[in-house]
């Protein structure tokens, strides 16, 4: 069983690559060993490998500089993935894609489920929207839709919270767009399950697209509260008193993209159709500052 994954130099594609293994052959790229501005070079990788199952886990995700650089983040987001489904349908394979929240423009007062219309609101959210069309046209598709990502490794939310705890005596919080973050382990095990469904049940017509996110909600503000009271009571090293988080508003803090204010996901339809639980997100989040505490 030879498994694709593509972008294990990214958060999500780092926790996938660790826990895959079990599942098959796993052949995993990053941008030096498969680069995806060059898709002639992806088509001949996939028809000498002739995978079964391709995982795309790779993505341009800088979400301000993808409206300085939409070709870029075009290619990277639209183009790629349109081959890999291509090439997927060709091999009659799966395709495991990765999408965003950001597909949505934050309007709905309710989670958003994946029968909701999308109307993204930058560049990034409509390349990945775009991307999202171009996988669908392969019967065979999984997409999981997820966001405010979080883990052990590479920029993120929680890290960049931590460390400016540790250096400034006071940070401002946007307190008005409302999420819930998942973790890189809560995805890895959630892509594990599914796939280890796929492959021992070629019958599975369950494909399609599925939401996947840590269960609770919050936003951006509470969320650094509740990073700094946690790293307080491991010891680390806070500089920031609690009273010096200062909640904000969106349009206090102007961002190059525009954000949606409801980030929140239905995952209703992933827990039935997998009978799958997941975790709090608050309880990730505790693991992830206990191994940083730890190190």
């Amino acid at each position: 069983m030879k498994i694709l994954l593509i972008g294990k130099d990214g958060q999500v594609g780092f926790a996938l690559y660790k826990k895959l293994s079990t599942l098959g052959e796993v052949i995993a790229t990053d941008r030096k060993t498969l680069d995806l501005l060059n898709l002639k070079v992806v088509e001949q990788f996939i028809n000498r490998l002739r995978p079964d199952i391709i995982i795309n886990a790779a993505a341009y995700t800088a979400v301000d500089k993808a409206e300085s650089e939409p070709t870029l983040a075009h290619q990277i987001n639209v183009l790629a993935p349109k081959v890999l489904a291509e090439k997927a349908s060709e091999l009659d394979i799966p395709l495991v894609h990765f999408s965003t929240n950001y597909v949505f423009d934050g309007l709905k007062k309710e989670s958003y489920t994946e029968i909701d219309s999308i109307h993204p609101l930058s560049v990034y959210g409509k390349t990945k929207a775009e991307g999202d069309f171009m996988v669908k046209q392969h019967p065979k598709h999984i997409i999981l839709r997820t966001g405010w990502v979080f883990g052990y490794h590479h920029h993120n939310f929680l890290k960049t919270v931590l460390n400016f705890l540790v250096e400034r005596d006071q940070i401002s919080i946007v307190n008005d767009q409302w999420g819930s973050p998942t973790s890189v382990c809560t995805l890895a095990d959630v892509t594990y399950k599914i796939l280890h469904k796929l492959l021992n049940d070629p019958t599975l017509k369950d494909y399609g697209t599925y939401h996947v996110t840590n269960d609770g909600e919050t936003n951006w503000y509470d969320y650094a509260l509740f990073i700094a009271k946690e790293a307080k009571a491991l010891g680390f090293p806070i500089k920031t008193e609690f009273n010096a988080i200062k909640p904000i508003l969106t349009s206090d803090y102007p961002t190059p993209a525009s954000r949606p204010l409801n980030s929140r996901l239905n995952t209703n339809k992933l827990k039935k159709t997998f009978l799958l639980n997941v975790p709090y997100w608050q309880d990730e989040v505790k693991k992830v500052l206990s191994v940083h505490h730890i190190k």
